[in-house]
């Protein structure tokens, strides 16, 4: 994830189509964004969930948790945006509440940080009793690893294999191309027009690699399927008024299934998909979402399903590991086979479409089916040709 907030721009992947800029305004009845987040700072927004004025809780462990005594009894999480997004915040944090239940540890949560500076609230997540931090944003692969070496507390960070040190940093790698692939297969299947789009928030390695997979997902049920791409910016995460705009344009191009990947920005791409006429061929307009599950904020019935993340294996593993002393001697995957990446059935997926989606889901897990790797747009397009 980036700091930089950029301008929009569109890119559409079949030249014979048109797509033309739809600007409308949000329905009241579409699905509302979270409320902004404010600007952490240490002391307004961060001490009320790092340093209550309680004790931090302590969760019951299950009794499948260790017995033997646990050496992290304290963890914590910063992330860059309010764990209320129904995705990677959220995802993260949940998934840190997860794995301190699990030991019986405290857990500490410093949500909504943003990136300029974690540095000070990293320290006041040690200052709290953190023997475990988790760092929940790539964006915060610097300032983590050193704050880790400088203060002898064990960090986890995503996307920076380079940055792994024995005791101190592991990285956390998605194979999110493999959930992706499956969505992409649903798609195909589900399709009346014979166009799918895929909008992104920003410029980021695990939104194209998602990318790709759809790709080659659909492609494997339907080689000859079209493809439309909208992205909102550099790093629109949280820019839903973005995310709504840029939907509608690959909607107008005739998409009726619409894969989005956006953090917060997917309350509006999911506002778009609510509020669209489907185009010619089509009765409805679908989203696919990404990490988190939606479900509950479904009002008009339009998800058809999501690619999901769940960190709480990860997180258990790396406080295992820790407690062993092996922690940093090498990295983690989310992935079909580890149950870190899966896709969401749905009162809305066809018995047809559900039986293919598990045919290559199989495939995958037994290396039948090989899903393409494609970490920056130059290698989605590569794809596309």
């Amino acid at each position: 994830m980036s700091e930089q907030q950029p301008r929009g721009r569109l890119s559409a992947w079949v030249a014979t189509i048109a797509v033309a800029t739809l600007v409308a305004a949000c329905s009241t009845s579409a699905t509302p964004a979270p409320s902004p987040s404010p600007a952490a700072s240490v002391v307004a927004s961060v001490a009320p969930s790092v340093a209550p004025s309680v004790a931090p809780s302590v969760a019951t462990s299950p009794s499948s948790a260790p017995s033997v005594a646990n050496k992290v009894t304290n963890v914590g999480v910063i992330s860059p945006e309010k764990a209320n997004d129904y995705g990677w915040n959220q995802q993260g944090v949940e998934g840190a509440k997860a794995a301190a239940a699990f030991v019986g540890a405290q857990i500490q949560v410093a949500d909504g940080a943003g990136y300029n500076d974690p540095g000070p609230i990293l320290r006041q997540l040690a200052d709290g009793g953190a023997k475990f931090i988790i760092a929940q944003a790539s964006g915060y692969n610097t300032a983590a690893p050193t704050f880790a070496k400088q203060n002898n507390v064990p960090v986890v960070v995503y996307d920076s294999p380079s940055a792994t040190s024995p005791g101190l940093v592991a990285d956390i790698e998605t194979n999110s191309q493999q959930g992706a692939y499956l969505a992409g297969v649903l798609a195909a299947k589900t399709t009346k027009t014979g166009i799918l789009g895929i909008v992104i928030s920003a410029d980021d390695t695990n939104w194209h690699k998602q990318a790709g997979g759809f790709v080659a997902g659909a492609r494997s049920v339907t080689p000859t399927i079209k493809f439309l791409q909208a992205q909102i910016g550099q790093a629109g995460y949280s820019d839903a008024a973005g995310g709504k705009r840029v939907t509608q344009t690959v909607i107008s191009g005739g998409a009726d299934i619409v894969f989005g990947m956006g953090d917060g920005a997917s309350f509006g791409m999911l506002q778009a998909v609510e509020t669209a006429t489907p185009p010619p061929g089509a009765s409805k307009v679908w989203f696919i979402d990404v990490i988190g599950d939606k479900t509950t904020v479904d009002k008009q019935g339009v998800l058809l399903s999501s690619v999901l993340w769940n960190f709480t294996g990860i997180f258990e593993q790396a406080i295992a590991d820790i407690n062993a002393g092996t922690f940093g001697n090498q990295g983690y995957t989310l992935d079909v086979a580890n149950g870190g990446i899966s896709l969401l059935q749905t009162p809305n997926i066809s018995a047809d479409a559900w039986t293919a989606v598990q045919t290559a889901l199989a495939g995958i897990k037994s290396g039948s089916i090989t899903v393409p790797l494609t970490p920056t747009q130059a290698d989605v397009d590569k794809l596309l040709k």
